[in-house]
């Protein structure tokens, strides 16, 4: 068995502009609709709420004197400590760093005029990072948009959309056609099943039936996607650009033909998504579901002409648990990245109860490998924990180190069975604002901040041990593990 990663390998941290950038009110940047969501303490959660905001929440989130507090808006203020940062992800070897472009940085209003002083900040990050010899990885849309669509076409629902995404899209690709080599169009595209506030800027409360509306929203950014993917490759052809999924490895309950069926159906509903971009046409399975559940989609003939002649060059993923599913009564659910499935009796857990599989991660990748036969990139994968700073200045994350360690081996596994796998970034490398729970407690990084969910703090940096540990597994190019 090879323990070396392939050569090239793409090792690297991903992060979101709105859960690490901070500077919500800098640089002519307008408010996204990450900005909107307030932090809830624990005890007041009820279920996924985070993700979820109401009319009267958006409303009141424009009050100065509202009481609550909303953590997106200051993150982790890379926006003034990015070379400090970037430093820190060049010493631990970095070969890519995941970030994406706040929509509303660069058009403030989501529409008009470019924002100079936005783009210039993008730039600034990138000639940071390419100085280290670190390729920027691109999102283009990482849940937020500029709140003034929300509130002129009510999201993503609004075919508008559509040219004013890729309004922006272009003029990011020309802009940074020299910098960026590498780009995702949505991030997590099917997470506005259950979160379209979050992911497509829909207030549930605005919609009759937003189960529905949700799926004309969908479409209309997978037709955005595959515009976006035909501008990148006329702008720059030596560029790549791929689809972003929150992958959902599901296992049945029981051996029962009625779990294994129930089973099928869920993985279907989690490739759709990436079916749709690679393949670039609606699978026969998602028509007869919408057909079951009378959902009508508009889609015209030159958007199907479009998803099929634009289809992604490689398919990016998170994976942080899997889930298990039954036919049956539901028993006790575990949770997850905005998804959640049955305790799996076989599986530990994080301190958030989410079920940690490292095997789950080596089968997904054998299953997406052969249903696309395209390159693969693990652009998603950590574990949040309470981090303690011990009585000699330390934080000690051997469990980080440990859930990493375990991850990593079964990638190199399915790397020796066959499966083409370009690169992994980390969740995240540095402290971030957690897209669930809008809370910086559950830590992901490599990198200590210092500050809590409510703000206070230095925000000074400081290694963890996993920064090393990290850094060896770079150097060494995977061998050490």
């Amino acid at each position: 068995m090879n323990k070396r990663f392939p050569e090239g390998f793409l090792w690297g941290g991903a992060t979101a502009a709105n859960q690490l950038e901070g500077g919500y009110n800098l640089g002519g940047k307008g408010l996204s609709t990450a900005d909107m969501i307030p932090f809830i303490p624990k005890e007041e959660r009820n279920g996924d709420n985070s993700v979820h905001v109401t009319s009267e929440q958006f409303k009141e989130a424009y009050l100065s004197d509202s009481e609550r507090v909303y953590p997106k808006r200051w993150g982790v203020d890379f926006y003034h400590h990015y070379k400090e940062d970037i430093a820190l992800f060049a010493e631990m070897g970095f070969k890519t760093f995941r970030l994406s472009i706040s929509w509303a940085r660069i058009f403030p209003n989501g529409e008009g005029e470019p924002n100079e002083e936005g783009l210039a900040f993008y730039d600034r990050v990138f000639d940071e990072l390419l100085k280290y010899d670190i390729e920027p990885l691109v999102t283009l849309s990482h849940y937020e948009m500029p709140v003034s669509l929300v509130e002129k076409y009510n999201g993503w629902i609004d075919r508008h959309l559509i040219d004013l995404f890729t309004t922006f899209s272009e003029t990011v690709f020309k802009r940074y056609r020299n910098k960026v080599k590498y780009w995702l169009t949505f991030n997590e595209i099917n997470a506005i099943a259950l979160a379209p506030y979050n992911a497509g800027g829909m207030i549930n409360d605005r919609f009759e039936d937003i189960d529905k509306a949700k799926y004309q929203a969908l479409h209309h950014q997978f037709v955005a996607s595959a515009i976006a993917v035909k501008q990148c490759r006329e702008i720059n052809p030596d560029a790549q650009i791929g689809c972003m999924l929150a992958r959902l490895e599901t296992y049945p309950e029981t051996a029962n033909p009625k779990d294994v069926l129930k089973t099928l159906k869920e993985e279907q509903m989690n490739f759709f998504y990436t079916d749709v971009q690679v393949r670039g046409y609606y699978p026969n399975f998602i028509k007869s579901y919408f057909k079951e559940h009378d959902i009508v989609i508009e889609m015209t003939e030159e958007d199907e002409k479009i998803l099929l002649e634009n289809t992604v060059d490689f398919i990016s993923f998170s994976y942080y648990m899997s889930l298990v599913e039954s036919a049956g009564p539901h028993g006790e659910r575990a949770p997850g990245n905005l998804f959640s499935g049955l305790k799996n009796p076989y599986l530990k857990s994080s301190e958030w109860g989410w079920q940690i599989d490292s095997i789950g991660l080596r089968v997904t990748l054998n299953k997406l490998y052969d249903r696309y036969q395209l390159p693969l990139f693990i652009v998603e994968n950590g574990l949040g924990a309470i981090d303690k700073i011990d009585e000699n200045g330390n934080i000690e994350d051997d469990y980080r180190i440990d859930y990493l360690q375990e991850h990593l081996v079964q990638i190199r596994e399915a790397i020796n069975e066959g499966v083409e796998v370009m690169g992994y970034t980390s969740w995240g490398p540095i402290d971030i604002i957690s897209v669930s729970t809008s809370e910086v407690s559950k830590r992901y990084g490599f990198i200590y901040v210092d500050v809590d969910d409510y703000g206070n703090g230095s925000f000074e940096r400081k290694k963890k041990k996993s920064f090393n540990w990290y850094k060896e597994v770079i150097e060494s190019n995977g061998e050490i593990l």
